[in-house]
């Protein structure tokens, strides 16, 4: 549903057999998409979105709040609780989760795991909120089934208050072309961490960004769009206590390789906070999305205009979402959308 451009193109809602609150969902490509949320929830579909099937509950999540996933296939999948201490945990299925197997548990007993992201089998990603003032990161190189934490002074130090939210499992965007990831703060001062790679010495470079600052504030998500000569970052967020306010929920970066580039915050920003991004090559435009509404921007994030309803739709299509996989989106009730691609 929700006309996003002046062709026939909108959300289509599906059934996904579910009431649980959807925060991770997971494009895996070839029609296999996985999504996560409270209760210990999954569902997936290996058909596109025509039929969602559920899921098994992990063993001992039944009361834990799923925020991220990350499949490989329709088979195997890893999923991430967010929560105080060991309820950060991750869950692992390799039979398209008929059953699941713990493991790993957040060692830090004041840690809050917040986003989990893999660039292939060989490059996962896990990171959480600081802990004695440094930002925790954990690394994979098998596909999830074991995890290691990159020495914490090789990462620059937390400011105060900063920290990731968990609201789309995309305030981290794993880049396994450039060898970096990236990580966008919140809670205090916004930032983008820019973490090089090699995993042996981890090197970090933060960089200010003009977004909405405050407890509840900040950056939200993160994607890219590379198109070889060019290197396009664009961020959404804002407050989520605020949804409507719409000073400070988009910034963008234009990146020619020269790598100096700055940060500039959108001339025409989304309409309120925004909890994720993602650009859809098939439409060529950037889509984002928020409990209050979508956006689209066809310029690379500088400009962004409201999505609203076909004359057919309910006036409430728009809004309601919390996280991005395209074509797909998914948020609260179980609800879950799918975007029309053009062929």
């Amino acid at each position: 549903m929700v006309a996003v451009t002046s062709a026939p193109a909108q959300w289509t809602m599906q059934q996904s057999h579910t009431i649980a609150g959807l925060r991770g969902i997971h494009n895996a490509g070839g029609g296999v998409v996985w999504a996560s949320g409270t209760g210990g929830a999954v569902v997936h579909t290996i058909d596109d979105g025509q039929t969602w099937q559920t899921c098994a509950v992990p063993p001992g999540a039944e009361q834990l709040d799923l925020r991220g996933v990350q499949a490989f296939d329709a088979n195997t999948a890893i999923v991430m609780s967010s929560g105080p201490g060991g309820l950060s945990r991750l869950y692992k299925t390799m039979d398209a989760c008929r059953a699941w197997r713990l493991v790993f548990t957040n060692p830090d007993a004041s840690g809050f795991w917040d986003a989990l992201r893999f660039a292939g089998p060989a490059l996962g990603v896990l990171i959480g909120d600081q802990v004695d003032g440094r930002f925790p990161v954990f690394l994979s190189k098998d596909a999830g089934d074991t995890w290691r934490k990159a020495d914490p002074q090789t990462l620059a130090t937390a400011g105060k208050n900063q920290s990731f939210f968990a609201a789309s499992n995309t305030a981290l965007l794993v880049d396994a072309k450039r060898s970096k990831f990236y990580m966008i703060t919140g809670g205090g001062t916004t930032a983008l961490i820019t973490v090089e790679l090699p995993e042996t010495r981890l090197r970090a470079s933060y960089t200010q960004l003009e977004m909405a600052s405050g407890e509840t504030a900040g950056g939200f998500s993160l994607a890219s769009r590379d198109d070889g000569s060019r290197l396009v970052m664009v961020a959404v967020g804002g407050d989520y206590k605020a949804p409507e306010r719409t000073m400070g929920t988009a910034s963008y970066r234009i990146d020619d390789g020269s790598g100096n580039q700055p940060w500039h915050a959108a001339d025409t920003p989304p309409g309120g906070y925004r909890s994720a991004v993602a650009y859809d090559a098939a439409g060529k435009v950037w889509i984002a999305v928020g409990p209050t509404g979508t956006d689209i921007s066809t310029d690379d994030g500088r400009n962004w205009r409201a999505a609203k309803p076909t004359a057919e739709e309910s006036p409430d299509a728009d809004r309601g979402w919390n996280a991005l996989s395209l074509p797909f989106v998914a948020g609260p009730h179980g609800r879950i959308g799918k975007l029309p691609q053009k062929h």
